[in-house]
């Protein structure tokens, strides 16, 4: 099966097409460290057999921290918890990639420290404050990236993902509907892509030509005045010619109701899956040389398999499955080729906005017995 047919990116060999997509785990100790519970969950996934295990998004400086429990990689104290990862990985036949992030007008100066910085300041009265950043801002931010990839080359990660998506800090940038700045850095296309592709140079002048770099890009926003699928085409055509080895394609943000990237509820399969299948269907037409990884929606090898042969994608990413089942591709391997047994309704984040990192409520719930009234319960989270 195509599906577990070995991929080589920029000299990274994949065992299989399948990816762990970017995941917040919320498991990072409070200065952004790894812990044995972080390291346990990249485990977990090698040893499911994943090919390419993607970290959640990991902070490049600590005013670009998300939520709590978010890995940093902001300074030299953080390589030796990536190495632990990488060796981690390494050891059960997978390869780690780091996914580096800032998020932007999304950070939590609570956990930060510092004013969240973005390309604007709010239109909204009612958004939470950020400032517009400066001259110095961008230089920094571009530095940091820069840094953290080459933190991550050293500790023995085989590549860096750059974070683009889901309403993020070079999300911001890119859509025009948070980017509303005057100048090099807002207005054209051209210019709202213009810290993205500084920051694709400023990793390479850093790790070089052979250090595999990938991006993962909204494949629009699904949002009024944010950014477009004719945009995001064009991007990512950019990126190509910028030297980034892969893309993957998502869509959607936080503020994109029924259309995040985390929607609810169930879908009928296969009709319901693969989410942004046209817009990876429209960039291949266009010519894309790069491999290309979709996320969205993927919830059965049927679908996976389909969308390999008819050369839509060249690799299946998977989220919120894998919260449900790390082992999940291991046993489509082994021929037990049933769904996902994940149903979306994301109970996977309520322990994540607890503190005490992503996890299946619904699968521990369903573990219960039935005599402590768990099987009810279970049964109803899943309709």
């Amino acid at each position: 099966m195509r599906a577990f047919s070995p991929i080589v990116i920029n000299g990274m060999r994949l065992r299989n097409r399948f990816v762990r997509s970017a995941t917040a785990e919320g498991l990072a100790a409070p200065d952004g460290s790894v812990t044995d519970r972080l390291e346990a969950a990249m485990k977990a996934l090698a040893v499911g057999g994943v090919g390419l295990v993607i970290s959640g998004h990991a902070y490049v400086e600590k005013r670009g921290q998300a939520g709590i429990g978010q890995m940093g990689v902001h300074k030299p104290e953080m390589e030796a918890g990536v190495a632990r990862l990488a060796r981690r990985v390494h050891a059960h036949g997978g390869r780690f990639v780091v996914q580096l992030a800032h998020a932007g007008c999304r950070a939590d100066p609570a956990l930060s420290g510092e004013p969240a910085v973005g390309p604007s300041s709010p239109d909204n009265a009612d958004a939470a404050a950020c400032q517009a950043m400066t001259a110095e801002d961008l230089a920094r931010l571009e530095a940091a990236f820069a840094a953290a990839a080459s933190l991550c080359r050293d500790a023995g990660a085989d590549g860096v993902q750059i974070h683009a998506a889901h309403g993020y800090g070079i999300s911001q940038f890119l859509s025009p509907r948070t980017n509303r700045r005057q100048g090099a850095y807002g207005g054209s296309l051209e210019n709202r892509a213009r810290l993205l592709l500084e920051v694709v140079g400023s990793i390479r002048s850093l790790v070089g030509r052979d250090y595999p770099l990938l991006v993962k890009i909204n494949s629009e926003d699904f949002l009024d005045g944010g950014l477009t699928a004719a945009e995001s085409r064009r991007i990512v055509t950019w990126l190509e010619a910028a030297g980034v080895d892969a893309v993957e394609l998502s869509g959607g943000t936080l503020d994109s109701g029924k259309l995040s990237p985390i929607r609810p509820g169930r879908f009928p399969i296969p009709e319901g899956e693969a989410w942004y299948r046209e817009a990876a269907q429209s960039l291949k037409a266009a010519g894309l040389g790069l491999p290309l990884a979709l996320v969205g929606g993927l919830r059965s090898l049927e679908t996976a398999e389909e969308l390999l042969a008819s050369g839509t994608a060249d690799l299946l990413a998977l989220s919120r499955p894998l919260i449900r089942e790390p082992g999940l591709v291991a046993r489509w391997q082994a021929g037990d080729r049933r769904p996902s047994a994940c149903v979306s309704d994301n109970l996977c984040f309520v322990p994540l906005r607890r503190g005490e990192g992503v996890s299946c409520l619904t699968e521990a719930r369903q573990r219960r017995p039935a005599a402590a009234g768990g099987g009810e319960e279970a049964q109803e989270a899943c309709e």
